[in-house]
């Protein structure tokens, strides 16, 4: 620690302090362009200049300066800046002038709208003219892809997103080049930018020239009301802010959450908005003569119960990756009151088994704790395309720590260096058993993450038991001889919002019922009449033979279109829901816009439904269910807390018998942008698509 004076007051901050953070936990404000505090120090703008006594006769910058470089007084005062005095004053409007030579200055116009640092610091700093007499500069606009919009006469070379790309995205496609007064922030090659974090700078450049290509001038901020929710395209539950005006969602922001996304969103989470209106299921549909012609929501209901009264028990139940807990309990409820356990929210032949641990199916170490770890080992997963901000974590940590990484399965360019080890369970095998290098690296760990992808556990040509040897081997892999105490390493990575939640209220098979594979295995033989799809659309619909299927779901995509009645359902962002993300916390989503046309909330439509059958299900609002869920399972009620695994739990499982010999270990997200019936809806998504397949890859 060191004592410091800030403009007279003394104060006690760590020694490593920047004079930056000094000042602000002192309370003095500092204006900055450059400096943020997830990137690497560049002191490029000037603008947070102090003046610091007994120290040269110019002003300081502080970010670039630490408390421990100060010099004490002559008899051992403690040191002293100043951060509001005429020196600097002058200093800081001197550098904005200069920044500003070359910026048109065009606020009425820019898509920031009043959201950058510029205009807040022009306030306190801004001149009313410049001393600058000759021609602009004149920088043409660079080609970024689908995304960003530039207007790089606005640019002021902060790097602040050069820094980002290259630190935080783990591209090197975005760099200054030129000296002088022909420097210019561009794309090496003028090509789209690959990282799926690319949309960050936006937020990120502080005068306005990366801007939001989807959203340019479709909004201004003013006109929008802003509402706190959770992000479901991916497991991670990222925070964000919808932004909406009147029915219609404009965009999505990133909120601040150390513990899940620091402040960071991937492109789909972004992005996504358009697809939220295009496509939608807004009234109800039934097919008759072959055809899907609308109907009242009587005449659905009627259509539905018909059939699942004739079918008695034989009805099956199919949870899709963005349904909420409330729907999948009132479901699960409505199949149990007709003698039906067959219900299930895991990938087709999952090897996490309803009999498991809790801690067999979470990511035990948290996302935060992922810095913790000493050595990680990536099992069939791609966390770049299932979870891209897990993948920045731990890219963050390899940053910092230099810790060993090894991967078994897709041989991928995942940001950081890693060890290939081979694309199958024999490696996996091998590895347990203490062969190769890396076995001794995980036997020396103290900390260990071994992350198990989906794509290790389901396996719909081998079936679930590959799925519950690796996770047996992953397991014992976590549980080493020297593993400190209170870690828990084994990480099992979703790539779907719903699975946590369903897995955590037993909507998996029980009481004689069998898996999604299976069911749809019975649906093709016709021995299972009634077949309920809740947002599910990722399963083979052709193999489903002649079972009358029911849709329930907020988007026109493979299920409804297989669907025998369609009955429209509300999008995330169009209802209250409860999420478990993959770490196992507990988050809600809330009501940013109402669902379009006749569409509802989704456990409305089931609580109606089982009306119609004759079997009413005991609750009448959102809250009645609620109190019903929280009784039946109490850690729901825990709003943005981790119920944590046992890693006594996982040491047993790791003990299991191994049947299998070989497996592959295959991703299930192929195509990171178009991975969700509201992706595959959007048409920036589709663009963003076609770009990494490379199919479209010309500038404007």
């Amino acid at each position: 620690m060191a004592n410091l004076k800030v403009d007279g007051q003394l104060i006690e901050v760590p020694d490593h302090y920047t004079l930056m953070q000094a000042a602000e936990a002192a309370g003095a404000e500092i204006p900055r362009f450059c400096y943020h505090e997830r990137l690497s120090v560049a002191g490029n703008c000037r603008m947070c200049l102090v003046e610091v006594k007994g120290g040269p006769p110019k002003p300081q910058a502080s970010c670039a300066m630490s408390v421990k470089d100060l010099r004490p007084g002559p008899n051992g005062e403690p040191p002293e800046m100043f951060t509001n005095t005429p020196m600097v004053k002058k200093a800081r409007e001197g550098v904005m002038e200069f920044l500003l030579i070359n910026h048109p200055l065009d606020c009425p116009i820019c898509d920031q709208g009043g959201e950058c640092d510029l205009q807040d610091q022009a306030m306190a700093y801004g001149v009313s003219g410049s001393r600058f007499a000759e021609n602009k500069r004149a920088v043409e606009d660079k080609y970024m892809g689908p995304l960003i919009k530039t207007v790089m006469n606005r640019c002021i070379h902060c790097t602040r997103c050069v820094r980002f790309t290259t630190e935080v995205a783990g591209i090197s496609e975005l760099g200054l080049l030129g000296r002088g007064e022909d420097a210019e922030i561009t794309p090496y090659l003028e090509r789209a930018l690959t990282s799926e974090l690319q949309g960050n700078v936006i937020d990120l450049c502080p005068v306005g020239a990366l801007t939001s290509k989807p959203y340019a001038f479709n909004a201004r901020p003013w006109e929008l009301t802003k509402t706190e929710s959770i992000d479901v395209m991916d497991a991670v539950g990222s925070a964000i802010r919808v932004d909406s005006r009147g029915r219609e969602v404009m965009r999505v922001l990133p909120r601040i959450n150390e513990a899940i996304n620091e402040e960071w969103i991937s492109d789909k989470t972004r992005f996504i908005w358009d697809g939220l209106k295009s496509q939608r299921l807004d009234r109800p549909y039934v097919r008759k003569s072959g055809k899907l012609q609308a109907a009242t929501w009587e005449e659905a209901l009627a259509a539905v119960a018909t059939k699942v009264k004739k079918a008695g028990s034989k009805v099956g139940a199919i949870a899709g990756d963005l349904a909420a807990v409330e729907e999948m309990y009132a479901l699960k409820g409505l199949l149990a009151s007709i003698g039906s356990g067959m219900t299930d929210v895991r990938p087709a032949m999952s090897g996490i088994d309803p009999s498991m641990p809790r801690s067999a199916y979470l990511f035990n170490p948290t996302i935060a704790g992922i810095e913790q770890a000493d050595a990680i080992l990536i099992i069939g997963a791609n966390p770049r395309k299932e979870a891209s901000l897990i993948n920045a974590r731990i890219r963050k940590t390899w940053r910092a720590t230099n810790l060993p990484i090894a991967v078994i399965g897709e041989q991928a360019d995942l940001t950081y260096a890693y060890d290939y080890l081979g694309s199958g369970f024999e490696t996996l095998a091998d590895l347990a058993a203490g062969k190769g290098a890396f076995a001794e690296t995980l036997k020396n760990a103290k900390r260990p993450l071994i992350i198990v992808g989906e794509g290790a556990v389901s396996h719909a040509d081998l079936g679930k038991q590959a799925g519950r040897d690796t996770i047996a081997l992953a397991a014992k892999l976590a549980t080493g001889a020297n593993v400190e105490g209170d870690w828990n390493g084994f990480a099992l990575l979703h790539n779907a919002a719903s699975r946590v939640g369903g897995l955590d209220i037993g909507f998996v098979p029980h009481d004689g019922g069998v898996c999604s594979a299976d069911q749809i295995a019975l649906a093709g033989k016709g021995e299972l009449d009634v077949l309920f799809l809740l947002g599910a659309d990722e399963y083979d619909m052709s193999a489903m033979g002649k079972a009358f299927v029911v849709y329930i779901g907020s988007h026109g995509d493979k299920g409804a279109h297989r669907a025998d009645v369609i009955l429209p359902a509300a999008t995330y962002t169009e209802k209250s829901g409860t999420y478990v993300n993959t770490e196992g916390r507990v988050q809600v989503t809330t009501r940013a816009v109402f669902p379009p046309g006749d569409a509802r909330e989704d456990w409305a439509i089931i609580r109606a439904l089982s009306g119609a059958i004759g079997k009413p299900l005991a609750y009448n609002s959102l809250a009645q269910l609620r109190a019903a869920l929280y009784a039946e399972f109490p850690h729901l009620a825990r709003i943005d807390e981790i119920t944590p695994g046992s890693a006594a739990e996982i040491a047993k499982l790791g003990k299991a018998a191994i049947k299998t010999k070989s497996a592959p270990f295959v991703s299930l997200v192929t195509d990171f942008y178009l991975s969700n019936p509201i992706a595959r809806a959007s048409a920036t998504m589709a663009e963003c698509a076609q770009m990494a397949a490379g199919l479209r890859q010309a500038a404007e």
